[in-house]
Order: C-alpha cells, then structure tokens, then sequence
C-alpha cells in the first residue's frame, strides 16, 4: 500500500498531484514524493497530511551543475526504493522518465505516468543529448506503465499515437478538490478581475491591461502566481506598460501563496477569472487546453464568472452551459467589450459563477475525476 511519486521538479506546484494523493491516502495508501525545487514556485507546498510525506532535492539552473545533479536525484530515488519498497511509482513528468524506465525493471514495482505537459517534438541541432533522449524514454515508459494519465483529450490521443503503447490512457482533467470550493464573498465596491498561474504572455497577455484602460476606473486586476524561467522579467513589464497607459494603481501583484488554500480565499473576493490562450499556438499543450488548465475549474469552485478564449473547445466547455463568455484574446476592444458587459449585468454575471460553482460540486471535481484511476489500480492487483 505504498506509492512513491517521483517529479524533477516542485510537486507542490501541481494540483492534481496534490488532489490525487489525498485520495489515495485516504484510501490507506502511504505516500512518498521524492522531488527538487523549482525556479518561481519554490515556496509553494502541500498541506499536511499524516499519510503524505514530501521531500525535496535543492533546484539547479541549466548547466552542466544541473546535469549533475540530475544523477544525484536518479541515486537518491533508487535510494529510496530500496528503503522504502513501494509497490506503485507515479511517475509524473516527461524528466522523470528516465528514473521511471530504470525502475520499470525492477521486479515487483509497477508504474504509473502522469503527463502534465506533452513535450512538442521540436529538436534540433541544439538539442541537447538527453533532449534527445527523452522521446525515446517516455516511449518506454508508455509501453511499460500499468496506466497512463493525460489531462486532455486530444492530448490522450496523440500520447498513444506517439507511443504506440497499449496500456491503459486515462483522460482525467486537472478538476480542483471539491473541498476547494468556496463561498464567493458579498461586497462592494471595485469590480475584480483576477488571474493565477504562471505569469506568461500567452496567459496573461498585455491586451488585457490596454482593455483595463478603456474601462471605468473600478476595475481593478489582481495576479497571484509566478514568472517562469523563459520569461524572466515579464512582471516588471506588465507594471511598467500599466502605468504608461494610466492604470498602474489598478494592478496589483500578490506573489505566490505558499498553501493552495490561500490561493482560492484570495480568488474567491473576485468577481471574474481570466483564463486565455492564444488562438493560434503551435504547442500541443496550447492547442489542446481544455481540461488540463485548473484556472477556470478554481475560478469556477470560488464562485466567478469566466472571461476565456474563442477556442471551440473552451466555448463548449465553459460558454455554451452559462460559466462565463469568450473573447478574443489579441484585441484590447474585444476583451474590454466582454468585461463591460459582466460589469453592466451583475445578476447575471454572479449566476454564470454560481451555476459552475454548483458544476464543480456535482461532476467538475478531482473525487469524481480520479475514481477510474482507483478503479484500475484496484483491477491490477492492489486490495483496499
């Protein structure tokens, strides 16, 4: 009854790893994460749970320093393998295939791989050895694993045709906990749009800042999250074109809240959720976002209404049942069209969040969304 979760990188930054062990540990399973630090979400970590332990190498930059250490980690998971003797390995990221490969050969040990982010397939001559490396291991690993899990669709499917693998894929979407779901707070005052995530152009683009500007001065925006290493800097951008359009006291930073909680008692004094993507991308995981963004799933569980994308799948999925409505992401006009409108229509516009709040509870959340996953470890092997 013991599960180790290997990631090379901060667990602590995933939800669904954090749903999804809870569960198994009230199941009776005794959880392990072995992972390292992250650049941006180093402070974030798991709430305390006595079946649920985590531990944590420190993070490397890229280098040659990084490679090393990437050895170091290989060790240190073989260490605890051997001193821990779990029965299952969640494996859950493309870096960590090549330790879940080499314990796939163990005897005993089965594995489970969870992609979070699918790797686009773009090498090049620059690509370094283990860049390359990687496609072939996470072939391995699809074809060895008792069950894969993939957050999309259309992901799924490209998963198994890349592979070739003929295990079990599992869609299951990055639902929040339905323990997540909060009361949206009564209020007054300045109408809040809010973001959380990693803090991007193509999540947070600065269209939404020139649409802020065209709109009454009650609105405000408020970012919880973090920069990513590929775009260093983009924060002290987006405060320094607020203020050249006139609107930098109605932006405002939050950091990243180091418990998740936290996270959604913030989002739930808000009146909107943005949750964009680009409308033409040529990363899979942009392509094919639905379900596997927890943004509106946590917009949706603290009671906002939704501003997302023109996407077909994003409008079925959130629009066409009443959460919220789409903009174009790339057009100031349209987005501050749609904000104006949430803010000209406060009735509906709190109904559009109360009837995905009451989604959330009913269908929308990582219970119901994890239950094959315990079904089909439950089917190969494991009693409860």
């Amino acid at each position: 009854m013991r599960i180790l979760y290997i990631q090379y990188t901060n667990p602590a930054g995933y939800p669904p790893l954090q749903h999804g062990s809870r569960i198994l540990a009230e199941n009776g399973f005794k959880v392990l994460f072995l992972g390292t630090g992250a650049r941006g979400a180093a402070a974030l970590e798991f709430p305390l749970h006595p079946n649920v332990n985590l531990r944590r190498l420190t993070f490397y930059p890229a280098g040659w320093r990084q490679k090393l250490h990437y050895g170091l980690f290989t060790i240190w998971v073989l260490f605890w393998v051997l001193r821990w003797r779990p029965r299952w390995i969640y494996a859950s990221d493309c870096l960590s295939c090549p330790v879940a490969a080499l314990l796939s050969l163990l005897p005993g040990l089965r594995i489970i791989y969870h992609e979070h982010d699918s790797p686009n397939g773009t090498l090049d001559k620059s690509s370094s050895i283990f860049e390359r490396l990687v496609p072939s291991v996470r072939r391995l690993v699809a074809q060895r694993a008792s069950l894969c899990i993939l957050p999309n669709q259309r992901r799924a499917e490209s998963f198994k045709e890349r592979t070739r693998t003929e295990r079990l894929v599992l869609n299951v979407w990055n639902c929040p906990s339905s323990r997540d779901v909060k009361e949206r707070s009564s209020r007054s005052g300045s109408f809040v749009l809010f973001f959380h995530g990693s803090i991007v152009p193509a999540r947070l683009p600065m269209t939404v800042l020139e649409a802020l500007a065209k709109l009454p001065d009650q609105v405000v925006l408020r970012v919880a999250g973090y920069e990513t290493i590929g775009h260093s800097g983009y924060i002290k951008a987006l405060q320094n074109y607020a203020s050249k359009v006139g609107i930098g006291h109605r932006l405002s930073f939050l950091g990243s809240f180091v418990h998740r909680d936290t996270l959604l008692e913030n989002c739930s004094n808000a009146d909107v959720g943005l949750a964009l993507m680009p409308l033409k991308t040529a990363d899979i995981n942009e392509q094919a976002m639905a379900g596997a963004s927890n943004k509106p799933f946590d917009y949706l569980a603290c009671g906002l209404a939704l501003l997302v994308s023109e996407l077909p799948e994003w409008k079925k999925m959130f629009v066409d049942p009443g959460y919220g409505l789409a903009c174009d992401p790339g057009d100031p006009e349209s987005i501050a069209q749609r904000l104006l409108w949430f803010i000209q229509h406060p009735v509906e516009t709190r109904s559009m969040g109360t009837k995905g709040r009451q989604r959330i509870l009913s269908e929308w959340n990582y219970e119901r969304q994890f239950s094959p996953v315990l079904q089909a470890i439950g089917a190969t092997g494991v009693q409860h």
